[in-house]
């Protein structure tokens, strides 16, 4: 069974919080695939992993481009894993898939869409209902996690 973590960006935004928890994963060796809500916000944060620090990027690719298998990162509007990724980021409410293939799966909502808030709420009681390890993480004012649940 995957990790399941639920993190609620009460202080920042995904722009800002993705690159870290991905730089993170990274570290420990693990591929991450991150699985947005439309083609719009995967080209978006394909163009802000390039920048979103003067001194680094991140390396990735997206599912449009050649050599998915290949890439560290892999941003996806689908349910495939095509770069065998350790660890699934959901963002914009994107269902849940089969976790069955990786060590931990991240769901980052939007605290200030209600949308987002009730997608992670319906996705909690189906990854509880699943047997998963479940975790709800909230960012504090100076943009850290606490653990609630």
């Amino acid at each position: 069974m995957a990790e399941v973590l639920f993190y609620h960006l009460t202080e920042s935004t995904l722009q800002d919080a993705l690159p870290g928890l991905l730089e993170r994963s990274l570290g420990r060796g693990w591929r991450a695939v991150v699985q947005t809500g439309t083609v719009e916000r995967r080209d978006a944060l394909d163009a802000h992993l390039w920048s979103f620090r003067d001194d680094s990027f991140l390396a990735h690719g997206t599912d449009r481009e050649p050599h998915a298998t290949e890439q560290p990162v892999l941003l996806t509007i689908t349910d495939d894993n095509p770069n065998g990724a350790q660890i699934r980021f959901l963002v914009d409410g994107t269902a849940p898939v089969d976790l069955s293939a990786y060590e931990r799966a991240v769901f980052l909502f939007d605290g200030h869409d209600a949308a987002q808030v009730e997608a992670a709420r319906e996705h909690w009681k189906v990854m509880k209902a699943g047997g998963h390890d479940v975790t709800y993480w909230q960012q504090t004012a100076d943009r850290r996690w606490e653990r609630k649940a």
